[in-house]
């Protein structure tokens, strides 16, 4: 990609047509067959299959289990169970398009990021990481403190140990200045030591993570069988108390519970079996988190009735009030080992996505830098355990849970559009819908439209707006769709291949924006600014440090070894 009127000026080009051709460059991927060896210095493939599952589940399952359930089922009643069947539904479109892409990239490291900067640009994959990057960030520190919380009302079980925790140890924190400053001692010092475990190794980490993972699942299974001999099933009647919508707006609200998933992918370079492994251990792991959520949510509101369920802990309210205690101390323990191993595997992701922008240039190169005999990014595993514990020692960051999820939901859209773009093939016939658009213009505009569409449609949902406005946006997203159906022509991939391409992604995206709609204004106030904020970085830093690609000579990434393909 070049722009090619400016080649008479010999001085040089102009900022911003410098900016622009920077700005869209694409990575191309090499033959997966090829050696890693010219990284040097990389990662370590030591994750078989069941340590994958186990990162999806760990990454996924945590307190949402334990609260989210009966915060949800206070409005939709017994119909949670179908919010989460919904919304498990919804992620296994965004599964589908993420197995697709990690067997079509495993050589290394980066996930959503890599994925947009061969579909798209670099500065697309730039954005994409920022967006996550501050969801992650936000979030880490969050969990932190709700596993402080956690951790020391666990303590408190023991009698003499209850009431003398102050709450600058675990629970909440000393505000100062309005309480824009909290203080917690308790947060940070949990951050440190899951920091020390991930920069140790990534196969004493994921030991950590799968006994922390299998305990918790193990707790949770115990918790429904014992809670099915409690069921009462008028209980469950009615099903859906205050209407379908109630249903729905639940599955937009407990879709966040299922994140996670993802982190399979970033897991790419430490695969032992990338290509085989990666997909089925994101499809796999989404799939025992619906059986347990929705299992749960039967139990739950079967044992009590909705409009009695707590919304803090309900899950140990409703055992305790069947006198069930043994239970309900093994839901503390479960909620500590839930929460433990999502910010153990968040941070393991935020460290990968580090070192893959580190490795392009678009970072400092100190977070490329992998220790020679723990085989970690040591530099990069610090610095986020550092801005986690930063932000949960000295902030209330529960107060910032309204602007999160932008990041993912970005990313989870743009993935799904990576899938198409990636797909199609540069065929003679369909190269020009008109003088002066590409079939690739073309095709990009048709999914901006769908996600256009999927935007109209949900904030006419959350607003009770015209039924009229809502149809229009759905039929935009699906002319849209047919456009990108019969105007392009698309190649099977290598490795597992998504169903239903285009359609599968098309619904993904519009999903995942429809959701987007349903987020605090807050959050869209975040998207804009960071995007801007992005940008500048961008320009100041990143155009003139990322490694030089263009579309005749482009930066490869090595492929799995043949060893492990």
């Amino acid at each position: 990609m070049g722009l090619n009127g400016c080649s008479s000026s010999s001085g040089g080009r102009s900022f911003f047509g410098g900016f622009w051709s920077a700005a869209l460059r694409r990575k191309a991927i090499g033959n997966p067959t090829e050696s890693v060896a010219g990284h040097g210095g990389g990662l370590v493939r030591r994750l078989g299959l069941f340590e994958l599952i186990l990162i999806g589940i760990g990454a996924s399952i945590g307190a949402g289990i334990f609260v989210v359930t009966g915060t949800v089922a206070r409005d939709a009643g017994p119909g949670v169970a179908i919010s989460f069947a919904l919304a498990g539904a919804a992620c296994v479109l965004n599964a589908l398009c993420y197995a697709e892409l990690s067997s079509r990239f495993p050589a290394v490291v980066g996930g959503a990021y890599l994925y947009t900067y061969a579909a798209f640009n670099e500065l697309m994959a730039f954005l994409v990481f920022i967006q996550l990057m501050l969801d992650y960030h936000i979030g880490a520190a969050s969990i932190a403190r709700s596993l402080a919380s956690y951790f020391v009302s666990l303590l408190e079980l023991l009698p003499f140990l209850r009431g003398h925790f102050p709450s600058w140890i675990g629970h909440g924190g000393i505000e100062f200045f309005g309480g824009v400053v909290s203080i917690n001692i308790l947060a940070p010092i949990l951050l440190i030591l899951l920091t020390l475990i991930l920069c140790y190794g990534v196969k004493e980490s994921s030991a950590v993570n799968s006994f922390m993972t299998a305990t918790k699942v193990v707790i949770v299974i115990v918790i429904i069988f014992a809670g099915a001999f409690e069921v009462d099933v008028s209980n469950w009647s009615p099903f859906a108390p205050n209407g379908f919508k109630a249903v729905i707006t639940g599955a937009t609200v407990v879709f966040f519970s299922y994140v996670g998933f993802d982190a399979v992918a970033n897991s790419a370079e430490e695969s032992k079996r990338p290509q085989r492994d990666l997909p089925i251990g994101i499809l796999a792991s989404l799939f025992v988190c619906a059986v347990l959520y929705i299992g749960v949510c039967l139990v739950i509101t079967g044992m009590v009735p909705y409009k009695f369920l707590g919304e803090d802990a309900p899950l140990a309210e409703a055992f305790t009030a069947k006198g069930l205690k043994v239970v309900s101390v093994l839901i503390s323990i479960g909620a500590v080992a839930g929460l433990a191993t999502t910010l153990l595997v968040g941070l393991y992701v935020q460290s990968r996505l580090y070192l893959g922008l580190s490795r392009d240039g678009l970072l400092p190169s100190v977070f490329s830098k992998v220790h020679p005999l723990r085989h970690t990014p040591i530099h990069s595993q610090v610095w986020v355990g550092l801005v986690a514990g930063i932000m949960a020692g000295l902030f209330n960051v529960h107060q910032l849970s309204h602007i999160l999820s932008v990041g993912t939901l970005t990313g989870y859209s743009v993935v799904s559009a990576c899938v198409i773009t990636l797909r199609w093939k540069d065929k003679v016939s369909s190269q020009v819908s008109g003088k002066c658009i590409s079939a690739r213009c073309e095709g990009i505009i048709c999914l901006v439209l769908i996600a256009f569409g999927g935007f109209l449609a949900g904030l006419c949902y959350r607003f009770s707006g015209s039924f009229i406005i809502i149809i229009f946006a759905v039929a935009m997203a699906i002319f849209g769709a047919v456009a990108v159906q019969f105007r392009q022509g698309y190649a099977d991939p290598p490795g597992f291949s998504c169903p239903g391409v285009p359609i599968v992604p098309v619904l993904s995206i519009f999903i995942n924006i429809f959701l987007f709609a349903q987020l605090h204004e807050e959050a869209w106030y975040r998207f804009v600014i960071v995007s801007l904020i992005s940008v500048g970085i961008y320009a100041l830093y990143g155009q003139y440090h990322a490694n030089p690609v263009s579309s005749e000579h482009s930066v490869v990434y090595h492929g799995v070894p043949s060893e492990a393909a």
